[in-house]
């Protein structure tokens, strides 16, 4: 398994895979799995395809609910040995966040230009809907920071109501009467920030906070018609960052949640629907292995080189019911 450089995608190279299984049971996420047809392991392969065109991935795409989301963070590199080293486990959080760069600062764009990054790529990073998320609002955050693995992908917590015990007046509510209080809500603050802060529970609660807060925010201002502004001033929210994350959060347009700049055009595929339709889950071809190209080195995917016959596993019940009896 290897993190491709360019995108931070996660894949398994099913050349060097040799089917002993050892990723299954040690990756903290519990996302590998095997395929007993081709003897090789699987994971979900972030339609990369599709990222390298621009594309959101199809899960995030088709989701009704509209809680996914797609975008690029700028990081510094030379800094993850100093956040892989930090001894509280609990302060891993905050130091993942400090690696990630303001695209927005002219330092950092000089610097990202000077290191190749194309400008579409900086452009879409000062747009990006995760840069807000974890960083400015500090609403997301990633799984199991404990593992010191940089995880990339973020996970906003859940309010999580009891509404029946709402509609019968058994929770504490705010001052509008509707919204209910933080340690009224069903899934424990601990049990939170075990699996997204390592046990910080801090980060956690001023996320549900500021939820809590846009959301009272909003109700005063669309039915009461008067702009709670206390309830943001706790919680350090300004009104205009509240706007923001309501058009973000419960809107939620497709220009807002996607924003994915393609890839450089020297490595785009020219035909990327036939591309994504032969690459992906290899079955014993050499799809995926490393190439070299003329500007170095890549982890891009060569394309299909022929058609393998996937392995056939056959049970061994099978094979005792067609063994002949030895006279």
């Amino acid at each position: 398994m290897y993190k491709r450089e360019e995108d931070g995608i996660v894949l398994v190279d099913q050349n060097r895979c040799r089917s002993w299984r050892m990723c299954i049971s040690n990756c903290p996420y519990k996302k590998v799995y095997y395929n007993w047809e081709s003897g090789k392991a699987e994971k979900c392969t972030a339609c990369y395809p599709r990222v390298e065109a621009g594309l959101p991935t199809v899960c995030s795409e088709t989701c009704v609910g509209r809680i996914r989301y797609n975008g690029i963070l700028l990081y510094d590199a030379d800094r993850i040995a100093e956040l892989a080293a930090t001894e509280d486990p609990k302060e891993l959080y905050q130091a993942q966040r400090r690696i990630f760069l303001d695209p927005n600062d002219p330092e950092v764009i000089a610097q990202a230009l000077a290191d190749g990054i194309p400008q579409a790529w900086i452009e879409a990073a000062q747009k990006s809907p995760i840069l807000k998320l974890v960083v400015e609002w500090e609403l997301a955050f990633p799984l199991h920071p404990e593992f010191r693995t940089l995880p990339m992908v973020f996970y906003i917590p859940p309010l999580s109501p009891v509404q029946a015990q709402i509609d019968q007046g058994n929770l504490p509510v705010h001052e509008d009467g509707a919204i209910p209080k933080l340690e009224a809500l069903k899934l424990p603050i601990r049990y939170l920030a075990n699996f997204l802060t390592a046990g910080n529970e801090a980060p956690v609660v001023l996320a549900l906070k500021r939820m809590l807060a846009m959301r009272s925010y909003m109700r005063s201002l669309h039915v009461e018609g008067q702009p709670n502004r206390k309830v943001l001033f706790d919680v350090g929210l300004t009104e205009t960052q509240v706007k923001e994350m309501y058009q973000l959060l419960a809107i939620a347009n497709y220009e807002d949640r996607f924003v994915i700049p393609t890839a450089p055009e020297y490595r785009a595929h020219q035909d990327i629907y036939a591309f994504q339709g032969q690459m992906g889950f290899a079955f014993g071809n050499e799809a995926c292995s490393v190439s070299a190209y003329e500007d170095g080195f890549s982890l891009f995917p060569e394309k299909r080189k022929g058609f393998t016959q996937p392995i056939r596993f056959t049970p061994m019940r099978e094979l005792r019911s067609k063994a002949k009896p030895v006279k």
